[in-house]
């Protein structure tokens, strides 16, 4: 698949680690139904240089980046988090280049690093004694390590001593994953150990430094509710950058909507965010909607696919004649993989770095402390629904469709900001009229592509059946979204009007 790597390995890290003094006795898994028998391996030494760009973004995020020798596992590791306890390992061999950072574990993280350089930050050699676990299946269920710990900062000439235990399941375990941890932490906590106050050992070599750029991002954005609002989308986008380079299920629809998100939330107020016409972050707003131009190439062929294949499943046999699901599923999954390849490219570019760069920017300055963000913001994003809904309703049958499409778009910059001010009913009120035309928008679309894909098959001297069936079944639903709107609308200015 488009952006996954050959040579890199995905596992699933969940685990829980624990601070003990150094004269703490090893703990006992004795009694527990679960554990039928203990291996403990000889000890052995592992020596890791971690990554980082200067001012530490992934160690900003909770991401490590490391290159380990020794043990059984020993490679380029990159480490997400995946939830709560749980990270997501990317592992790749050693190489010949031994301070050079593979281009595929780079790729994985480049909307955060960008084009800043990965450098050493620290070394940590840990001397780790490990038992298994076994079931009474005969089957590895955890690994309890016993780590010895010394650790050097970049720049830092003093040497960090410290001893460390690590509860780690076994990759596969179930539903009971959560219930094992427990049980097995219990018997670390009842040996001595105490929870450990960083979540990882690079966390812990590295908790003196300076404060991040992140770190001084939240204090800002914590003042505000749409700042924070933005905030939050910004972070969420780099999440779905990485899921988009893996090729992710929906992860091109979702990045896009974090562009959508913080687009509408930046414009709902342009001034306090800096970014009014004639000002100079104004072309941030234009950068977010080129980009969202990009990925929606991937994104409009995605929904076709999943669109034409759901319609044709549902259809009797004999309807569905001649190579219809080759040109209408098939085809779009073609266009989707292209699409795919557009948007990783553009994701690759300087232009997109310099974008993520100006939403930090905007971030770090913070907000106006004098701001009221409540009701304005809201009013004003709903008047734009209203002029909207206002147009359409006089509309011409042939501009109706775009009339009913600027609807959807003010709905949605609506929804957005009543949501990060705290208007829930009307952000609610606001997705059902997003939804709606969104079907509708989406019938549009299909309906076009339809008939260009109709008048390809008649040229073809194929039978275009199908193409008149599914088209009219993309009409119907139009249709009922269209009947659906005007209860919609009174439905959200009633919500926008008590919100007042």
């Amino acid at each position: 698949m488009a952006g996954v790597a050959a040579n890199t390995n995905r596992y699933t890290e969940v685990e829980r680690k624990f601070d003990v003094l150094e004269s703490t006795v090893s703990p006992s898994f004795d009694g527990l139904a679960l554990v039928a028998r203990i291996e403990r391996t000889p000890s052995h030494t592992l020596d890791a240089v971690y990554y980082d760009t200067p001012g530490r973004d992934l160690a900003g995020r909770r991401i490590t980046l490391r290159r380990r020798t020794g043990g059984s596992d020993e490679g380029w590791h990159l480490k997400l988090p995946a939830g709560q306890g749980a990270r997501t390992e990317v592992r790749m061999p050693l190489g010949t280049a031994a301070d050079e950072v593979p281009d595929e574990l780079r790729d994985v993280v480049l909307a955060i690093v960008r084009d800043r350089p990965l450098v050493p930050v620290a070394r940590i050699t840990t001397n780790r004694a490990v038992d298994y676990l076994y079931d009474v299946d005969g089957a590895v269920i955890a690994e309890f390590c016993d780590d010895a710990v010394n650790a050097w900062a970049q720049g830092d000439d003093g040497e960090q001593r410290w001893r460390e235990w690590e509860i780690e399941l076994a990759e596969g375990i179930g539903d009971d994953g959560a219930d094992l941890l427990d049980r097995l932490g219990n018997r670390l906590l009842d040996a001595g150990a105490e929870p450990a106050e960083h979540g990882s050992k690079l966390a812990r070599v590295l908790a003196g430094a300076p404060q991040t750029a992140d770190e001084s991002k939240a204090k800002a954005r914590a003042r505000d509710p749409l700042h924070r609002a933005v905030a939050e989308q910004v972070e969420q986008l780099l999440v779905w950058d990485r899921a988009v380079r893996e090729d992710a299920h929906d992860s091109v629809h979702q990045m896009r909507v974090a562009t959508r998100k913080i687009r509408s939330l930046l414009q709902s107020a342009k001034d306090a965010f800096g970014v009014s016409d004639g000002s100079p972050n104004a072309w941030i707003l234009d950068e977010l909607r080129a980009l969202a131009a990009v990925l929606g190439g991937a994104r409009d062929a995605e929904v076709l696919a999943e669109r034409y294949e759901h319609a044709l499943d549902g259809l009797p046999a004999e309807l569905v004649r001649g190579p219809v699901r080759e040109r209408l599923v098939e085809g779009a999954r073609r266009q989707y993989a292209a699409g795919l390849r557009r948007a990783l490219l553009a994701m690759r570019s300087p232009r997109y770095f310099r974008l993520l760069d100006g939403l930090d920017s905007l971030l770090a300055a913070g907000p106006p402390a004098h701001r009221d963000t409540d009701a304005v913001t809201v009013d004003a994003a709903y008047k734009r629904v209203r002029k909207a809904a206002k147009v359409a309703a006089k509309a011409a049958a042939a501009d109706r469709n775009e009339a009913l499409h600027r609807i959807r778009k003010g709905a949605k910059r609506l929804r957005y900001t009543a949501a990060a001010t705290g208007a829930d009913k009307v952000s609610d009120r606001a997705k059902t009229v997003q939804t709606l035309l969104g079907d509708h928008q989406d019938s549009v679309v299909s309906r076009n592509h339809l008939s260009r894909q109709a008048a390809a098959a008649h040229a073809a001297g194929e039978d275009t059946f199908t193409y008149g069936l599914l088209y009219q079944l993309e009409d119907d639903l139009a249709r009922r979204s269209h009947e659906q709107l005007d209860e919609a609308l009174k439905k959200l200015r009633k919500a926008v009007r008590r919100k007042r």
